[in-house]
């Protein structure tokens, strides 16, 4: 496991502390927990981003975030992020 040191304002020292006192966790095991918690977000955003441009699949960006198709169709929704094009509904529809 690596080591990360970094300098931080007061301002977010003194609301770490609080979330220490708040989680009951010590300061190591606070900051991967939010570390983990930030990249989880980012790699959500990133792959939502990535497919809403049409770059990755829809099944590559549930990979991605690890996450079940179903519960990445429901991000997406959230997002009001298309996940199914209308050209291929119409043509799925006409085609029953």
């Amino acid at each position: 496991m690596g080591t990360i040191s970094a300098r931080i304002p007061d301002e977010l020292e003194a609301e770490l502390d609080d979330y220490l006192d708040e989680e009951n966790l010590d300061r190591s095991t606070a900051v991967r927990k939010l570390i983990s918690e930030g990249l989880d977000k980012w790699r959500r955003e990133q792959a939502l981003d990535q497919f809403a441009s049409g770059s990755i699949t829809f099944s590559k960006a549930a990979e991605l975030v690890e996450m079940s198709v179903w519960d990445f169709a429901q991000l997406a929704n959230d997002r009001d992020i298309t996940w199914v094009a209308d050209d291929h509904l119409d043509a799925d529809l006409e085609a029953l």
